[in-house]
């Protein structure tokens, strides 16, 4: 295996497409077929392959979602389309190559970095890399970055650039392959499509008519409704991994947010509508994470609470595969 300087010779074209299922059982190719995938930025089809990555070189797992689409968190404008892209089962960044990011986002596999399980053709010979070890570790950081500077560059960052094609969310030929892929329920899937329908009829009726004849104001659904107006509270709990605890109920959290859904900073998201009354363990406290609009790391200095299985599941964004874990304050906690 090569560890010198990128080559300036093109990469290896990439195996075709698997059409992949979910529950397939796949295995991770060699570190040596891989970077004959990449080109001189360490990509296949934009999408960077990060050192984080080659751990599980060799070993199989199984599909858990067709990543056939993706939110985008760097510039907040909808869904957009990616090539040839799974979700493996539990395998998240652990962002060792990254200034330690502890954002655990799930990892997006594209096929060519990929084979079935029990597939014992012989890979096509792949010409001499592109790419190198050296490369990986280079490209985890943008040009430019100083030594100085705790700036990094990851797959989430790149979205824009591996997932370039919008879709609206009116085009339902995403919902039909959200429910034929197995990504999501038909229940999940028409719910979230009704409730994006109805507010961008609120959206449009705030814009066009007179108030009393809006339909509850014109308010979105569902709405978080922050009261606290000046500084939100906080509540100290220093909660341990492994502790249990469960989650206020939404009136409680309600009152402490602000009028923009905030508390001290960080959002309440009505993803985590879901999860009010539930209870849950503490996965883990986070202080550290990447900015994907900016790459820059983020250091957290308030309480900031990741709670085991309590992941985004996008009822009310397009069914988005990414599974985001949530991030919690611990004054909307309580210990059980």
């Amino acid at each position: 295996m090569q560890t010198d300087d990128a080559r300036t010779t093109e990469p290896s074209r990439p195996p075709e497409g698997l059409d992949l299922k979910i529950g397939e059982l796949v295995e991770v190719r060699s570190p040596e077929e891989i970077l004959a995938t990449l080109d001189e930025r360490g990509r296949l089809e934009a999408l960077p392959f990060m050192p984080e990555m080659l751990q599980f070189a060799g070993r199989q797992l199984r599909v858990s979602k067709r990543a056939f689409k993706t939110c985008d968190q760097v510039k907040n404008s909808g869904m957009y389309r990616m090539e040839r892209a799974v979700h493996l089962e539990g395998v998240r960044c652990d962002g060792s190559a990254h200034g330690g990011c502890q954002a655990s986002c799930l990892i997006f596999w594209k096929e060519g970095w990929l084979k079935r399980a029990g597939d014992d053709a012989p890979a096509q010979a792949p010409a001499a890399p592109v790419a190198t070890l050296a490369t990986l570790q280079r490209e985890t950081r943008p040009p430019g970055a100083g030594l100085d500077e705790e700036i990094f560059s990851c797959q989430n960052t790149a979205i824009p650039e591996a997932a370039p094609t919008h879709i609206p969310g009116w085009d339902v030929r995403q919902y039909i392959q959200d429910v034929t892929s197995g990504n999501a329920p038909v229940r999940q899937v028409v719910r979230g499509l009704a409730v994006h329908l109805f507010n961008k009829f609120q959206w449009a009726n705030r814009k066009f008519l007179p108030r009393l004849l809006l339909v509850n104001g014109g308010r979105p659904y569902p709405r978080i409704e922050g009261w606290v107006q000046g500084r939100t509270p906080k509540e100290t709990l220093d909660l341990q991994p492994g502790e249990l605890v469960e989650v206020k109920s939404r009136e409680e959290i309600f009152a402490t947010l602000d009028q923009t859904g905030h508390n001290r900073g960080l959002r309440f998201d009505i993803e985590m509508l879901r999860y009010c009354g539930k209870q849950a363990r503490v996965q883990r406290r986070v202080n550290r994470l990447i900015d994907e609009k900016t790459g820059k790391m983020v250091h957290i200095k308030g309480d900031c609470i990741v709670l085991d299985g309590f992941i985004c599941f996008a009822d009310y964004h397009q069914s988005c595969p990414r599974g985001i874990e949530e991030y919690w304050r611990e004054i909307w906690l309580k210990r059980v």
